[in-house]
């Protein structure tokens, strides 16, 4: 009697100890199940693409601001699809009676949204921040000034400020503009060199929105909307679903603001 019930109680515990493990096994199931439905997901970036960053404007608005520049420019910093930049240098030289210097640099960086990171919108929209507050705080920058620019991207700011460098006064314009998840900063400066008057902020503040202006256009039709742009697309982004390896990482995004700040780029011109 004593070991029939020995038995019995040997066979209820493994019994009972197949659904302990049963029950564990189901329970680390559902634990990842509900895990992946419920990891967070973003709004996908409006914008796949950019376009090539030396060919956003015409040849008659680089007339206008880089007369006696290359029209090709010098490309910069680039990766097909997330950034790019290009600039441009005239110097019109009038002999005795001096000479106009032009400097002009057109960046572009796109964010990919990321669960981490958020959507490529509010990416862009602290780094559109980021440029402005870069562009505001110049060392050695005299009667600086900040306005709103309207009809171009979803924001658009001016920053002109004038900088006494050994070459002569410069006039400085910064536009930043961001046009859903990709930021467009345009550089623009003049001087009037060798004795030649200084250009004027006015006129040159009106070129650099112009200029602004034209590369968001381009930026819309590298990504389907609006007119068709002045130059194919530098972007090998052409899938419709967003790439994550397309995604600016935070030391792209660090390195990217460095090149493109217009508080650095700006300042190296002479």
């Amino acid at each position: 009697m004593l070991i029939a019930a020995g038995c019995s109680s040997d066979s209820g515990s493994g019994d009972s100890g197949s659904g302990s493990g049963g029950d564990k096994a189901a329970g680390a199931g559902a634990t990842v199940s509900a895990s992946a439905s419920a990891a967070p997901t973003v709004q996908a970036a409006a914008y796949k693409s950019l376009p090539e960053s030396c060919g956003v404007l015409s040849s008659k608005t680089l007339k206008s601001l880089v007369p006696k520049a290359s029209k090709s420019g010098k490309k910069g910093t680039s990766e097909a699809g997330t950034r790019g930049s290009c600039s441009w240098s005239s110097l019109d030289n009038n002999g005795v009676k001096g000479s106009q210097f032009r400097w002009l640099n057109v960046s572009l960086l796109r964010f990919e949204s990321d669960s981490s990171r958020g959507t490529g919108e509010a990416q862009a929209q602290k780094y559109y921040e980021q440029q402005i507050q870069d562009a505001q705080s110049v060392a050695g920058a005299k009667n600086a000034k900040s306005q709103a620019v309207s009809g171009t991207g979803d924001a658009a700011t001016l920053v002109r400020y004038d900088l006494k460098k050994k070459e002569g006064a410069f006039k400085q314009q910064t536009v930043v503009t961001r046009v859903e998840n990709v930021v467009v900063t345009v550089d623009y400066n003049g001087a009037g060199l060798a004795g030649d008057k200084a250009p004027s902020s006015d006129t040159l503040a009106k070129l650099a929105e112009r200029a602004a202006k034209e590369t968001v256009t381009a930026v819309s039709a590298a990504n389907g909307e609006g007119a068709a742009s002045p130059a194919p697309s530098d972007s090998a982004s052409g899938s419709k679903a967003p790439s994550k390896s397309a995604a600016p990482s935070k030391s792209a995004t660090e390195s990217a603001s460095k090149s493109a700040s217009p508080s650095k780029s700006a300042a190296k011109t002479s």
